[in-house]
């Protein structure tokens, strides 16, 4: 039995909804199996304030689910092929959403691998353009409910980490914040 996390895990500060998803296991369902990652890293973008956030210039048609209702799948698709895949965080009303960026495989890999078309499990979900490509995550996915549907996020099992702070990548503006976070040691994470 699946039990999403619930809404008001979302509906908190970027930064710490950013660290806190570490070790969450994101569940999709699909019609060859289910399958399952643990989220070993993310970014948090914040809303005006932040000039490498989407919302920075304000509610564009493709920012404005950044004010949205937090829990919610936020997927838009990067150099015409990679889809990315964020999660609606803070209050309604509020700009945020934390980009998942690697998880470890947990369950049905064997599906990841047909997805992704590469038999190397460190090379299945170790981005965020191949964890969406494994886990089939695509527009269709965007503004879902993650509280219920083929895509959630839960609790997982409890376990001691240590979370390193890092600046997030590919951005220019806004790039030295330390707002990329990771699991020290997992070989799943997409940079160090």
């Amino acid at each position: 039995m699946i039990k999403p996390l619930p809404r008001s895990f979302y509906a908190r500060d970027t930064k710490e909804v950013a660290k806190d998803l570490l070790g969450k296991i994101l569940v999709r369902k699909l019609t060859e199996g289910t399958i399952k990652g643990k989220i070993v890293e993310t970014e948090a973008y914040y809303g005006e304030q932040d000039p490498a956030s989407h919302a920075f210039r304000g509610r564009t048609e493709k920012a404005k689910i950044m004010w949205g209702i937090p829990g919610t799948a936020y997927v838009y698709l990067i150099y015409g092929m990679y889809y990315l895949f964020n999660i609606v965080t803070e209050k309604k009303g509020k700009a945020g959403a934390v980009l998942i960026r690697a998880l470890e495989p947990q369950e049905g890999i064997g599906v990841m691998k047909r997805m992704r078309k590469t038999d190397e499990i460190k090379n299945l979900t170790n981005g965020p353009g191949k964890l969406t490509q494994a886990f089939a995550i695509t527009n269709k996915e965007h503004k879902q409910d993650l509280l219920s549907g083929s895509l959630v996020i839960e609790e997982g099992i409890r376990e001691e980490f240590e979370i390193i702070s890092a600046t997030r990548i590919g951005v220019n503006a806004g790039g030295q914040a330390k707002l990329r976070f990771y699991i020290k040691g997992n070989e799943f994470v997409s940079k160090r």
